[in-house]
């Protein structure tokens, strides 16, 4: 990379988006500040089991054990295992989008557009690997129209621009996230054989070539 900045700046992004309605165990508007870090504290258990386990290994035991809390705190803050489910969901899109809006290059907004457009790609793919069920349960609750998948596609609609692609490229956006469609990249890996490795190398490739040839479309 050669640090040169894209058009966003860091203040300028859209809000983070929930996947859906407030979730169980999000649902008051404003936590108290260290019930927001208890909450937080749960929630990468979580995580961390899906990624260590899959979601087979997500028990209301094994968070509690994990984040060193009586199993009767997670109950109270999720209510049962699809309430704790939801809320990673949630949570996992959440670190996502702060990541790609406003974290380090070259996912962050201190990279070239392109590079950027690699990076949101080759990590959408690292998560879908290690957190597939979940991500297989959100497409199902409605992958186009919920407010993750739109403020992704106005992410890849804002680099493609900044990168100087033009025509039409909200139609442009959807071709490319078709290809991080969770069914499929699970399929290629799990029922094709491809590495996450070859799939994100498909991705810079593909990139590289939209942004190539749509900057030189008048």
């Amino acid at each position: 990379m050669n640090g040169v900045s894209s058009s966003t700046p860091r203040s300028d992004g859209p809000p983070l988006l929930p996947i859906g309605q407030p979730l169980p165990g999000n649902a008051e508007p404003i936590e108290r500040a260290d019930a927001a870090r208890n909450r937080a504290l749960l929630l990468d258990a979580a995580q961390q089991l899906v990624r260590e386990h899959g979601v087979a290994g997500l028990t209301m035991d094994a968070v509690a054990k994990r984040a060193g809390v009586g199993k009767g705190t997670v109950f109270r803050r999720f209510g049962n295992r699809t309430g704790l489910m939801l809320a990673l969901l949630d949570h996992s899109e959440q670190k996502f989008q702060a990541a790609f809006m406003f974290g380090p290059a070259p996912l962050g907004p201190d990279a070239r557009p392109v590079d950027r457009l690699i990076a949101f790609g080759r990590t959408r793919l690292l998560d879908i690997e290690v957190e597939s069920d979940l991500h297989r349960a959100a497409e199902e609750k409605g992958r186009f129209g919920g407010g993750p998948y739109g403020l992704h596609k106005a992410h890849v609609v804002l680099l493609l621009r900044a990168a100087g692609v033009t025509g039409e490229l909200p139609l442009i956006a959807d071709s490319l996230l078709a290809t991080l469609s969770a069914a499929l990249v699970i399929h290629q890996i799990a029922i094709l054989g491809y590495t996450r490795a070859q799939i994100g190398d498909n991705w810079e490739w593909l990139v590289r070539r939209v942004v190539s040839a749509g900057a030189q479309v008048e």
